[in-house]
């Protein structure tokens, strides 16, 4: 069973700190300064949970 990671945008302050623990799940809008989720089903759920667990903003689940 896959997991499901979602981003809040509006909660996010931009500090990519997911893109760099986890680059094959979330990528970064320079225009809008936010994090968003590259591919929403895959990737390693172990990582997206690390990245998850990092953000300072909490504005990441992984279901």
């Amino acid at each position: 069973m896959s997991k499901q990671v979602i981003l809040n945008q509006d909660e996010c302050i931009g500090c990519q700190s997911c893109m760099e623990i986890c680059p094959e799940v979330f990528g970064f809008n320079e225009e809008a300064e936010k994090a968003y989720v590259i591919d929403q089903d895959g990737g390693d759920a172990d990582c997206a949970e690390e990245a998850a667990a990092s953000c300072p903003a909490e504005c990441i689940t992984v279901e």
